[in-house]
Formats: C-alpha cells, sequence, structure tokens
C-alpha cells in the first residue's frame, strides 16, 4: 500500500502538490499533527488539501486502527455521475433551473419502499433520503465540453447530472455518539471495532443511495432517463491487510472513473485512475478542487452588494444557481475554491490519472433550508 519508514516517531508524508497549487499553511500543520499520531503508518496529501475541523481535507490515511475523527460526520459523502437520455443542446437553461427547482423540497414518497429497493436497514433518518443536504453539497445539470479519451464512451450531446451529497443525519449520529465514547482509535479486530464498521457502512450504503435518489429526482423533473456513470465515497475507511485506510475529502483510486468537481462557476473532470500510480498515494486521488478561502471569510469577500449577489446566481458558462439561502451563496461563492485546472493538472504530473472528459455547469442547485418531511 505504499508505507515507508517511520522516523522519529512519525509516519511518512507524501505530496502530490506541486508549487503551483497554493496549499494553505495551516493544513500542512494539520497534515504535520496527524502523522505524528502513534500508529500512523503513512500519509498521502492531495492538491486539493485544505484545513478541516478535526483534521486536513484532502488526504488518504494508512494507519493501524480506526480513527473515526479522520472521517468526521459525513461517512459516506462523495459524488456520482450520471448521463441522461436527452441531449443536453435541447435543455434550456431558465426553463431546466424552473424544473430542478423541486428537488429542493423534501422527497415526497414511500421513503420505506425506497429503502427497501437499496437493501438498507430502517433507520430514524430516512425521511431527508434523496435531499441534497447543505454545506458544498449540491446536484448539477451538466453539459460535456471536451471528451479527451472516447474509449470511455462519454457522449459528447447528452446532459449530465452530477450528485454531492452523504449520509445525513445519519452520519452525524454516528460520529456523536462516537464523541460520546471518546475519539480515540479502535481496534479494527475489536467488537467495538467492528460495530463501528457495521454502522460505516451501512453510512456508506445510504449516501450512496441518496446521491442515486437525488439523479433520479432530477431526471424525472427534466422527464429523462438517469444512467450511471461513476460513483465513489471520499469520505470513508476501509480494513485490509496493510492496515485502515482512511479517505477524507479523497477519490478512491481503485474502483473506476472519478469525478473531480471545480466551483459552481468551473469545470468539473472525470478522470480514470492510472493503473501504476505510486503506491505511496494510498490508491487515492483528489476530490475536488479545494477551498480555498474558509466559509466565514467569504461574506467580506463577495456578495456585499445586490449586484454582485445576482452575480453569484450566475455561472461564466451562462448557467444558473438556485440558492435561496444568501449566506450559503455567498459561503459557496467560486471565488472561495482553488482552481480545478491545477488540481487536475497535479493528478496528472504525478502520474496519479488521465482526464477522460469535461463538463461545464448549466443548473447548480443547493440546498438551503432543511425542512421537515409533510
Amino acid at each position: 500500500m505504499g508505507t515507508s519508514p517511520i522516523v522519529d516517531g512519525r509516519a511518512p508524508i507524501h505530496a502530490f502538490y506541486s508549487s503551483k497549487c497554493w496549499i494553505e499553511g495551516a493544513a500542512l500543520r494539520q497534515l504535520e499533527t496527524l502523522a505524528e499520531i502513534p500508529g500512523i503508518l503513512s500519509v498521502a496529501g492531495m492538491p486539493d488539501l485544505h484545513p478541516g475541523k478535526f483534521g486536513p481535507v484532502g488526504c488518504a490515511i494508512l494507519a493501524s486502527h480506526i480513527h473515526p475523527a479522520f472521517i468526521g460526520s459525513d461517512a459516506g459523502c462523495g459524488m456520482a455521475l450520471f448521463a441522461l437520455d436527452a441531449p443536453a443542446r435541447k435543455l434550456r437553461v431558465e426553463k431546466a433551473a424552473e424544473r430542478l427547482r423541486q428537488i429542493e423540497r423534501p422527497y415526497d414518497v414511500d421513503i420505506g419502499s425506497q429503502i427497501e429497493a437499496a437493501g438498507l436497514p430502517p433507520s430514524p433518518f430516512d425521511a431527508s433520503l434523496g435531499t441534497i443536504g447543505g454545506g458544498n453539497h449540491f446536484c448539477e445539470l451538466q453539459a460535456v465540453e471536451e471528451v479527451f479519451d472516447a474509449s470511455f464512451g462519454v457522449d459528447r450531446d447528452r446532459a449530465y447530472v452530477l450528485a454531492h451529497s452523504g449520509s445525513r443525519g445519519l452520519g452525524h449520529a454516528l460520529m456523536e455518539e462516537r464523541m460520546s465514547k471518546g475519539l480515540g482509535p479502535i481496534d479494527p479486530a475489536s467488537e467495538d471495532g467492528r460495530d463501528y464498521m457495521r454502522a460505516h457502512d451501512h453510512a456508506l450504503r445510504w449516501a450512496s443511495a441518496n446521491r442515486g435518489l437525488i439523479a433520479q429526482r432530477a431526471a424525472q423533473a427534466l422527464r429523462c432517463e438517469a444512467e450511471l456513470v461513476s460513483e465513489c465515497s471520499h469520505n470513508c475507511v476501509a480494513c485490509g491487510a496493510e492496515g485502515v485506510l482512511h479517505r477524507k475529502g479523497a477519490a478512491p483510486a481503485d474502483r473506476g472513473l472519478v469525478v473531480v468537481p471545480g466551483s459552481r462557476g468551473a469545470l468539473s473532470y472525470l478522470v480514470a485512475p492510472l493503473p501504476d500510480a505510486p503506491p505511496r498515494a494510498l490508491a487515492s486521488l483528489a476530490h475536488g478542487a479545494g477551498r480555498k478561502y474558509d466559509r466565514s471569510s467569504m461574506a467580506g469577500r463577495v456578495g456585499a452588494t445586490k449586484s454582485d449577489r445576482e452575480r453569484l446566481r450566475r455561472n461564466p458558462f451562462g448557467g444558473r444557481v438556485i440558492c435561496e439561502d444568501r449566506a450559503l451563496l455567498v459561503e459557496e461563492a467560486p471565488e472561495a475554491y482553488k482552481p480545478i485546472e491545477g488540481v487536475i493538472a497535479d493528478l496528472e504530473s504525478f502520474g496519479l490519472a488521465r482526464v477522460v472528459a469535461s463538463f461545464r455547469p448549466m443548473v447548480t442547485v443547493k440546498k438551503a433550508v432543511e425542512e421537515a418531511r409533510r
């Protein structure tokens, strides 16, 4: 898996970002602190690295034990890309935006049947299945900008839907439970370790089903059918012979094609992980552009005037942004994120992935206000 010798009690840190890809000093310090934790075997930092609550986001960590804090409160958060059976040119942005507004609302269906169809056990949080959530989560209608490798079957004429969401309240409850017991490392072979992994795996399956239902809702709103292209979690744990691999804001490089999205005002990229990638990358990739500025600082940077807030409801490609929460509109502005082009360039230059296609945003839907299911 790419482990290196422990030196002076610190695990090796393998950096997969260049000097051209700006990394905040706080993220680097978090990476150093993480590597000093007993039982950490190896750390891989990706070009989207940025500071997080319990540690850096945009990294993979190989350890001897399970560390729930590394994953945080949204186990299973990830991306799913779907191809629609409709040409992008026939979907008018304004009409599509109006139709897609309905996926902001609670999913008014028999959730029990959806849970059963997904093969999931019932949980107290199932009412939020099929909903986007807040923060940086979104559902986006996209058009193909460019196809770089036609062998993967990306149709340049079709429209696509990208869903970014996670396990919602289920993942939060999992983290709260662990915090009540203390956030220390867990032996994966112990009963506690097995219990955590069962709950973790449930959250991952739930999150995957959630992304699928979000995309299904978007397709139905647009009167289309959706076909899965890529699906993966970038907040997850995997126990293996060489240790416990934690991915915090890091996409898996061993499960097929991966979407690496930019901000809502930038392109997203579909990439193919390279089979001969360096083992020290811990079979992982960047999961997005990575934040440049934290949410609290964005209010002083953009959106101070009505005209600037109106600008934030459009993107440079002529697309629309649906977000009724003024604070969220500002916090998640394109300016909050690093340029995606630098992240993709680093993935290529370090031999981690090659680009298959790029996609431009047509309509981005962000969930702003939590509503109870009626």
